[in-house]
This record gives C-alpha cells, sequence and structure tokens, in this order.
C-alpha cells in the first residue's frame, strides 16, 4: 500500500507541476496577484509529493521489497544496509527520482528565501523551474516508473553493481545531482529575466547565491567521483577523461564562469548579455550530461542506461529548454545592453578574460567528448578520444587561467595600472619562482611539469594571501591582521577558493610528473625496492564478506629498517553479480600515498603485484575541499542570502484576478 502511495504522490507531483507551470506565469502577464500567489504553495506541495514518492522507494530497498522490479536488478537480502539506500539512486529510475527531487527542492527554496523577489520576477521563476519539472516528471512517469509490479516476485534480487557499493559512490551522486540539477534555478532565473526584459544589478545580486552554491555541490561531488576512482579501480588515477566524467567537468566550468560574470553584472551593470548566455549554458550542459548518460549513444563505464527511446525523450527536453531560452535570448537581446563602461586594463576585463578561458576550456572538452560520435555518424569512423588530447588542448587554458588569477583578483574596478598591481604581487611571485626553480633544480631527467605546475599552484595560494592582506589597508602589522580578519566572508571565500585551486594544481602536477609504477611476481616474504620503499608480500587469505569472497594480501611497507605501514590489497568477488572488483591498500601520506594492489596467482607460485608511489596525491582532493569551503564562506556572507531591493506587497498596477 505504501509503495502505491508513493506512485500517485509522483503522479499527484506532476498535476501540481503542471499547475505551477501555467498559472503564476499568466498571473505575472497579466499582473494579477492571487494567481502569482499560487507559485509558492505549488512548489513546497511539489516538493512535499515528490519526497514522499523517494521514501517510499527507499522504504521498499530498506525492507527488500522484490514485487518492485527496481529492488530486484539493484539489490539483494545480503548486501549492507548503506548500500541498500544508496541503490535507491544506484539506478536509472531510482536516479531520475532523485534529480527530480532535488529540482523541486530548489524550486521550493526559490518560494521559501524568495521574498525580498519582486512578485513578478518570483513568480515566473516559479514557473519555469516548475516547467522543467514538469518535463522530467513526464519522463519518469512515461519511461522510467520507478515503482513498477512484477506479477512474480523472486525470493531475492540480482545485487547492486559491486563497483557502486563503495562510500565513497554512495554519496557522489546525491552531491552531483545537487550540482548538476541546482543550475536549474540559475536557468529560471535567466529565462525569467528574459521574460520580464529586465536584467540589472538587483537579477545579479538574487542569482549569484544559487549559482555559488552549485557549483560548490558539483566541487563536491566531482571531488567524491575522482577519489572513488583512485582507491577502487586500482588503476592509481584519478581522471581518465570519461565522457561521464567529462559531462559533470563541463557545467562546473561554465558555472564557475558564471559566478565571475555575475560578479560584473552586480558591480558594474556589463556583460548582461554574455551572463544570461552563461546561464542558460550552464544548465544546457547538464542536460546534455543527462542525455550521455542515460541515452547510450556513448560508450562509458559510469553510464545508467542504454535505451534509445529515453534518449530521444531527453534530447527533446534539451530541445525544447535550450531552443525556447536562446530564441528568447535572441529575441530580448535589446533589452540586455550594458551601462558599465570600463578600461581594457581593469578588474572587468581580467574577469572577461577569465570567462573566455573558462568557456573555450569548456567547449574544447565538450568537442573531445562527443567527436567520437560526430565521426561515426557523420564519417562512419569509429574513433576514441583518449587524455592525450585532452592534456594537450585543455591544459594550456587552465596555465593561462592560473597566471592572471592573483593578478584580476587584486585589480580595481573600471581601470587600473598592471605594474602598480604587479608590484603588489612581487613577494608571491618570487616565492612562486623559488620554488619552481627549487624543484626543477632538485629534479634531474625529468619533464617540466613538476616545476611548472608547482610554481602555478605556490602563484595562485601566495597571491590569494597577497589579495587578503592587500584589503587591510596600511598601518601597523597587528592593525591590519585584526582588519584582516574582520573582512566580509566574501573576500575570504574567494581567496580560499583561488588558494584551494592552487592547492589541487600543486597535487595534479606532482602525482603526473613524479609518479612511480612498479609491476612484478612477488613471492610470500620476499622483499623489493620500489623508489626508497621495501615492499614485502606477507601472506594471501580468502577471506569472507558479507555479499563477497575477498583474495586479501598483507603487505608490510618498509622505510629502510623502519615499517611504515601494513596493508590490505583485496580482490574481491560478488557471486550474484558474478563480477570482481579491486580494493587497493593505500597508506595515505602529506606528501606520498604508498599504493599496492594484489593480482592473479602465478604459476610460479608468487602473485601479481603492483605498486605505485604517488607524491602529493591527496592534494588533489585536499584543494577540493578547500575550494568547497571558500565557495561555503561566500555563501554564507549576509550579503548573498540578502537579496537587493525591498519586499513588495504588490507590484506597481497590479489587481486581483476575477
Amino acid at each position: 500500500m505504501f509503495i502505491e502511495l508513493g506512485h500517485f504522490a509522483l503522479v499527484l507531483a506532476f498535476a501540481v507541476a503542471l499547475v505551477q507551470m501555467v498559472v503564476p506565469l499568466i498571473g505575472a502577464h497579466k499582473r494579477w496577484t492571487g494567481w502569482m500567489a499560487v507559485a509558492e504553495p505549488a512548489a513546497t506541495v511539489q516538493f512535499l509529493l515528490t519526497a514522499f514518492s523517494f521514501a517510499a522507494l527507499t522504504y521498499a530497498f530498506v525492507v527488500s521489497d522484490f514485487s518492485l522490479r527496481v529492488v530486484v536488478l539493484n539489490s539483494h537480502t545480503d548486501k549492507p544496509m548503506l548500500y541498500k539506500v544508496s541503490g535507491v539512486w544506484g539506478n536509472h529510475e531510482g536516479s531520475m527520482l532523485l534529480w527530480v527531487l532535488i529540482l523541486t527542492l530548489f524550486g521550493a527554496m526559490a518560494a521559501w528565501f524568495g521574498g525580498n523577489l519582486p512578485p513578478k520576477l518570483r513568480a515566473r521563476v516559479l514557473a519555469v523551474q516548475s516547467a522543467i519539472g514538469a518535463a522530467f516528471f513526464a519522463f519518469i512517469l512515461f519511461t522510467s516508473n520507478p515503482f513498477q509490479r512484477l506479477a512474480v516476485p523472486p525470493f531475492n534480487g540480482e545485487d547492486l553493481n559491486p563497483l557502486l557499493q563503495d562510500p565513497g559512490l554512495a554519496f557522489h551522486p546525491p552531491f552531483l545531482y545537487l550540482g548538476y540539477v541546482g543550475l536549474s534555478i540559475c536557468f529560471s532565473f535567466a529565462v525569467a529575466a528574459l521574460i520580464e526584459g529586465r536584467v540589472d544589478a538587483a537579477w545579479a545580486r538574487w542569482v549569484r547565491p544559487w549559482t555559488l552554491a552549485a557549483w560548490l555541490f558539483l566541487t563536491v561531488g566531482i571531488g567524491l567521483g575522482s577519489w572513488w576512482a583512485y582507491y577502487e579501480l586500482g588503476w592509481g588515477g584519478f581522471w581518465f577523461w570519461d565522457p561521464v566524467e567529462n559531462a559533470s567537468f563541463m557545467p562546473w566550468l561554465i558555472g564557475a564562469a558564471l559566478l565571475h560574470s555575475a560578479i560584473v553584472v552586480e558591480k558594474r551593470e556589463a556583460l548582461k548579455s554574455w551572463t544570461i548566455l552563461l546561464a542558460i549554458m550552464a544548465f544546457g550542459f547538464s542536460l546534455i550530461g543527462t542525455f550521455i548518460v542515460r541515452s547510450g549513444v556513448i560508450t562509458s563505464v559510469h553510464a545508467f542506461a542504454n535505451d534509445p527511446e529515453r534518449g530521444v525523450f531527453i534530447l527533446m527536453i534539451l530541445g525544447v529548454f535550450m531552443g525556447g531560452a536562446l530564441m528568447l535570448y535572441a529575441a530580448r537581446a535589446g533589452a540586455m545592453e550594458a551601462k558599465g563602461v570600463f578600461g581594457v586594463v581593469s578588474r572587468e576585463s581580467a574577469l572577461v578574460f577569465n570567462n573566455v578561458l573558462l568557456a573555450v576550456a569548456a567547449l574544447v572538452v565538450f568537442i573531445g567528448t562527443i567527436w567520437p560520435l560526430v565521426a561515426e555518424m557523420f564519417f562512419d569512423r569509429k574513433l576514441s578520444v583518449g587524455p592525450p588530447f585532452f592534456n594537450m588542448a585543455f591544459t594550456p587554458f587552465m596555465v593561462v587561467l592560473a597566471l592572471i588569477l592573483p593578478v584580476g583578483a587584486i585589480l580595481p574596478w573600471k581601470r587600473a595600472r598592471l605594474g602598480r598591481a604587479l608590484w603588489q604581487l612581487r613577494a608571491a611571485l618570487v616565492l612562486s619562482l623559488a620554488v619552481g626553480v627549487l624543484v626543477f633544480a632538485l629534479q634531474t631527467g625529468r619533464s617540466a611539469l613538476g616545476p611548472v605546475g608547482l610554481f602555478l599552484g605556490t602563484w595562485l595560494i601566495s597571491g590569494a594571501a597577497v589579495d587578503l592582506w592587500s584589503r587591510a589597508g596600511r598601518g601597523a602589522i597587528g592593525a591590519r591582521l585584526g582588519r584582516v580578519l574582520r573582512l566580509p566572508r566574501a573576500d575570504w571565500g574567494k581567496a580560499v577558493a583561488h588558494a584551494g585551486l592552487g592547492v589541487t594544481m600543486l597535487g595534479i602536477s606532482g602525482l603526473l610528473a613524479w609518479d612511480v609504477e612498479d609491476i612484478r611476481t612477488a613471492r610470500i616474504g620476499e622483499r623489493f625496492e620500489v623508489s626508497g620503499y621495501g615492499i614485502v608480500l606477507e601472506k594471501v587469505e580468502q577471506v569472507p564478506g558479507p555479499n563477497y569472497r575477498s583474495t586479501m594480501a598483507t603487505m608490510s611497507v618498509w622505510r629502510g629498517d623502519r615499517q611504515v605501514a601494513t596493508l590490505h590489497p583485496e580482490k574481491r568477488v560478488y557471486p550474484v553479480a558474478a563480477m570482481p572488483t579491486t580494493e587497493a591498500g593505500i597508506d595515505n601520506g602529506l606528501l606520498r600515498d604508498v599504493y599496492l594492489v594484489i593480482g592473479d596467482p602465478q604459476a610460479d607460485g608468487g602473485w601479481a603485484v603492483r605498486t605505485y608511489i604517488k607524491p602529493l596525491a591527496n592534494w588533489i582532493w585536499l584543494g577540493a575541499i578547500i575550494m568547497a569551503v571558500g565557495g561555503l564562506l561566500s555563501l554564507s556572507d549576509r550579503r548573498y542570502r540578502v537579496a537587493a531591493g525591498a519586499r513588495k506587497a504588490q507590484p506597481s498596477g497590479a489587481v486581483p484576478a476575477e
């Protein structure tokens, strides 16, 4: 009965979405306050109904209700409870329900916290948001119903994909969806502004916190996915430029550009047209990612579904919303005239350059991702675009971006002198050059990647510190330090996020430049050396797990005569899914990871063993955490939580609905 109620709640939520899509739009057009007021309670009801539906599906997974097809295909009675719950979104149908749950949550939050928005704009934002929701409710109910029953339920399920039975993957999709779907509210703000024909500083102030929240969640989600790939897949990498990885990275890049562009609209009333376009394209790339994951057009280990019918439906949603928004954008071009004037050397110009670099970098990733499909469709050729292309085509844009970020952050608005800004950064430049030269002198026979990467990372971190210090004005060190600590949280957030990007660059460059890999056959009790570390395979044993069988090795790690770690790499086999997985044994350290993988037994009695020494590996995810903290600091600034403009009880000229 509870399951049927969940299904019924989903149908009701679809009906409410249709009402919320139409009535407030008519009310805003006619200036009928009563019709506009429908949007807020409808958004709340829509979210509550979707939450109830999601709770019903979660209950079915928790109690192993194998009368539901989706539970049979993605769960098992022996599965640990964490993975029973994460199995709700570890499949296509359940993940789409999570998708619309988050979509309705953002709509409800816009209703709850949008009290300072003009009523007409709020009504239009909520109507556009509900239109997106209605499209995806239809997609779920007509093509991907998670409440589909089986006539004859089996005694047990087929289990969740073993690769998804991991804490990192349990939390990775929700954070990623919070970012993906969070960009929908930015899209709704953009379309609502286009309908209204007004884009100004107040609009930018309203849209920035939503962009920041979505970007923050995307940062955490991408970081969790990268961390999972590093420790779970056993290949020792953190990013493979897989199509689905790219599908999350492109909205992150466009979201970062939108975040910086909205600052220019708010402060200088410039870049209006560009900012609206970024808001449209950020959500557009999220929809492209949804299409890639669920259509089967591109092969990926991350893909949820391989159903052309579903892909066509998502493609139609993409076409309607992106096509409609871009047509409206073209029609309203005259209403987005820029007012602010700025010099060639100014913070505005630096932010424009920043936007160009981020947008072109996203375009490069998009071309590399979609090119195999284009080549097969139009040239009948099967191609694979791998890491070499992305590393060569994408990296130069990030290098230039890292070079200009500290300079742009310290430049004043409207017009500036470049020499003065560089003089303020002289200490940061000297420190960064010293680090780069020192690393270059210490390494022998290596590429320039390490020194250049450490120079750029140090430049970003020290530049962020100089930016904060320069805002404290002049005076004694103690007084300046006090003023730094009292700076607005948004200033601290910007500096912390830029420093986090620097930390991630340090980690990536160190890992790629100085990674050491060793593959050999190891016998029990024998010691072998890898890059100054002694490794001993102590024993290999069979260990039963809750829903798997494990071949677990015990390996000791030595530095000279001192033992530094005992690790337990595993090979697991999940009998129900008939699928093996690799569990690496990792000794995490601040400056390096020792990474061990046990392979198959060999004919001579030994075991295949892979050993990696990973310098600065953890700095990659430490940087992601720092960037997210920077976003959280900015989001906690009261100036972002309180929209510009006073609350209005009724718009000018409004009339009651008849």
